[in-house]
């Protein structure tokens, strides 16, 4: 899961827009103190899920008053909403850099599984939090798998233009990657974490560029 070769994006930048349904805050110590909620309730729904945390369990995490919540969010669907954006700033924050020193487009999607794997492993929250994104707004979970998506096909498009892919990349294959990734990192980091990896990288490398056919094989196209 990764973004183009060069990305700059914060959750909670200095001004303008934060994630959805966060109202903005102006001082540093509001942006800490947002930073702080949002944080607490990753944990919170990573832990209960949505419909058993609440409201108290974040504050109580974030070690903020509860009129702090209110002064950044009008209730737990918004925080929840604003949550999944900013988990999928994080991902995409996280694998930027190390996509910028790629020799080329494989070499690229390994540095980005390979960053993502280890984000999830330190970040399992993701996987229940993205889950239930689908039945609480099913609006913000199309909008994470989309917009990843997204930059997968616009970052094959390009490396196809610099011969580096087959020129008939399309959206097919970047959803093909996207979810090859979301589930090794469910399959290595959520699940078990026993498998270095650099191997799991490795092995997609070699499948985007060679497929999974014998080399010998004589398959016609249907």
């Amino acid at each position: 899961m990764a973004g183009e070769r060069g990305i700059s994006a914060t959750s909670v930048p200095e001004g303008g827009e934060t994630a959805r349904d966060a109202k903005v805050p102006r001082t540093e110590r509001g942006r800490r103190t947002l930073r702080a909620i949002l944080d607490a309730a990753a944990a919170e729904f990573g832990e209960k899920g949505f419909h058993e945390g609440s409201i108290s369990g974040i504050t109580r995490r974030a070690g903020v008053a509860l009129g702090s919540f209110y002064t950044y969010f009008d209730s737990k669907d918004a925080v929840f909403r604003a949550l999944v954006r900013d988990m999928s700033d994080q991902v995409r924050e996280h694998v930027g850099p190390a996509l910028r020193g790629a020799r080329d487009q494989i070499d690229a999607e390994r540095a980005a599984l390979l960053a993502f794997i280890r984000f999830a492993r330190t970040h399992k929250e993701i996987y229940r939090i993205v889950d239930e994104a689908e039945f609480v707004d099913p609006a913000s979970f199309r909008h994470h798998y989309a917009s990843t998506a997204d930059r997968i096909a616009a970052r094959l498009r390009a490396a196809a233009e610099r011969g580096e892919v087959r020129d008939d990349v399309s959206e097919i294959h970047a959803w093909a990657i996207m979810g090859m990734n979301v589930f090794l990192g469910l399959r290595y980091s959520v699940w078990d974490e026993g498998t270095p990896p650099e191997a799991i990288a490795d092995a997609v490398a070699q499948l985007l560029a060679r497929g999974i056919g014998a080399a010998t094989s004589s398959r016609a196209d249907p």
